[in-house]
C-alpha cells in the first residue's frame, strides 16, 4: 500500500501561486509513478501532471503546461505540485495518486492504484 496525504490547498486570487504537497508512505513510495488529478464540481476527474519514480520523466495536461510544475523528493517520500498564474478554472479538489510504472497512459485514472483524500484549491477572480 502507498497511503497518500495531500496538503497545501487553499484560497488564492487569480494570478497567484500555491504549492501542493503529497506525502506517501509504504516501501514502494519512492519508486512509484505519481500523478496529480483534479475534479471540479459537476465534472469528471481529470489528469493534471505525472512524474516518474526517478523524477526524470514528467508529463502535463495542456491546460496547465507552463504554469504548473510537478516534482518529487524521494528522500522525503513527497511529491509536489507548484501552481503559478492560477486561473478561476483551476478551482477544484486536487488529488495525488500512485501507480507502479510509467507504461500505458499516465493520464488514465484507472491506471492508478492509490489515491489521497484530496485538497481543495479555490481561485477567485
Amino acid at each position: 500500500q502507498v497511503p497518500l496525504v495531500e496538503s497545501g490547498g487553499g484560497l488564492v486570487q487569480a494570478g497567484g501561486s500555491l504549492r501542493l504537497s503529497c506525502a506517501a508512505s509504504g516501501r514502494t513510495a519512492s519508486t512509484a509513478v505519481m500523478g496529480w488529478f483534479r475534479q471540479a464540481p459537476g465534472k469528471e476527474r481529470e489528469f493534471v501532471a505525472a512524474i516518474s519514480g526517478s523524477g526524470g520523466l514528467t508529463y502535463y495536461a495542456n491546460s496547465v503546461k507552463g504554469r504548473f510544475t510537478i516534482s518529487r523528493d524521494n528522500a522525503k517520500n513527497s511529491v509536489y505540485l507548484q501552481m503559478s498564474s492560477l486561473k478561476p478554472e483551476d478551482t477544484a479538489v486536487y488529488y495525488c495518486a500512485s501507480r507502479r510504472s510509467w507504461s500505458g497512459d499516465v493520464r488514465a485514472t484507472y491506471e492508478y492504484n492509490y489515491w489521497g483524500q484530496g485538497t481543495q484549491v479555490t481561485v477567485s477572480s
